[in-house]
């Protein structure tokens, strides 16, 4: 082995990228710039956006407005959740977490998406299991079904 190769633990303790390989940066296949505004969103901003959402849907939405135990109706803070964020990325692309966090949910083509990809994105956002599958993108499941992406604003 010469000097120049990676170990062979670095291939796959690594990943791809410690072998050598350039993928270029997250959305470069997408055509979003690489930082700044329209880029696409890192995970932090997006975990950050959903904890804000959930909280606001579980605490003040559930336990102060309708007055529920989340632990005796589990499927409230969904439910709220769920309309909640059909509303509020339906008509303005971001939700209340998103708008702190600095983020948008946009359309491939970078405006604000459809209500339909809204109704699949939030479906499958709220299985949780396809937003936790995504690609060198940063794209979930979730987005690549209703053909979005969270960006910076």
């Amino acid at each position: 082995m010469s000097g120049n190769e990676p170990r062979w633990t670095q291939t796959w303790l690594g990943g791809v990228r410690s072998a050598g390989v350039d993928l270029g940066y997250p959305g470069e296949r997408l055509g979003v710039p690489e930082e700044g505004s329209g880029s696409i969103s890192g995970w932090g901003r997006r975990i950050g956006a959903l904890v804000i959402d959930w909280m606001i849907c579980t605490w003040v939405v559930v336990q102060l407005l309708l007055r529920m135990n989340p632990a005796e109706a589990p499927w409230a803070p969904v439910a709220v959740f769920a309309l909640q964020y059909l509303l509020l990325v339906g008509f303005m692309g971001q939700t209340f977490g998103h708008r702190l966090m600095g983020i948008r949910v946009a359309a491939m083509d970078g405006g604000d998406p459809r209500l339909l990809p809204v109704v699949v994105r939030t479906v499958l956002l709220c299985l949780a299991v396809p937003a936790l599958i995504w690609d060198r993108d940063h794209r979930g499941v979730h987005d690549r079904a209703s053909n979005t992406m969270v960006v910076r604003m």
